[in-house]
């Protein structure tokens, strides 16, 4: 599980296609307790580390597989060498609980449509999926490439979120332009609302069991 408060960006420094996905070598700094099997967040998906080691010129770095299912349904199989992503290793027991939960897995990619600067943060605006409507509520939470954020502002087909100093110079929305993509995953509690209600509509004489 992750929280969505993002530890830094890493770069992806090789990919390599082969006929089951993609695999991914990315560079990264002060994540000197990566092992084998790990989970680990890239840009909201959650992946494992299959190899992790130090480069005398280029550092730290981890490698990643991303399955052929993962290369479709993220833009992940887009990404090019030298490109950024967003990283955040699994949260452990006892560790402090900040964000909120998020699994690492992709519900779907959404859209940039704007990017306005107010004083000193910033607003970015996002399409809507087809589907995902229902999930995001003004106040609610939500995660955009692996960060936990809330919903400013929800419209027909569009929501806003403000992202603060902090947020914009450590992760890659510094790096975003309208009409780039970004990995949505909604909040997992309203998922599991819905389903009990959907298991309710269906038989209400369940609730009484």
């Amino acid at each position: 599980m992750f929280t969505g408060i993002v530890e830094g960006t890493g770069t992806v420094r090789e990919r390599t296609e082969t006929d089951d996905g993609l695999r991914l070598r990315i560079g990264v700094d002060g994540f000197d307790d990566l092992h084998h099997g790990q989970s680990i967040s890239v840009s909201g998906v959650c992946l494992t580390v299959e190899e992790h080691g130090v480069d005398a010129d280029d550092g730290e770095w981890f490698a990643v597989f991303l399955a052929s299912e993962t290369v479709a349904k993220t833009y992940l199989g887009e990404v090019e060498e030298g490109d950024v992503v967003n990283v955040e290793r699994a949260m452990p027991a006892d560790g402090r609980f900040d964000g909120h939960v998020v699994q690492g897995h992709v519900d779907t990619v959404a859209e940039v449509t704007g990017i306005e600067r107010v004083g000193e943060d910033w607003r970015f605006a996002f399409a809507i999926p087809e589907g995902h409507g229902d999930y995001l509520v003004d106040k609610g939470s939500v995660t955009l490439d692996g960060i936990s954020l809330t919903v400013a502002e929800k419209r027909e087909g569009e929501f806003d979120v403000a992202i603060i100093p902090t947020t914009y110079d450590l992760t890659t929305l510094s790096e975003k332009s309208v009409g780039d993509p970004v990995h949505l995953e909604v909040d997992v509690i309203a998922k599991y609302v819905e389903n009990m209600l959907d298991g309710y509509a269906a038989d209400p004489r369940a609730a009484n069991d």
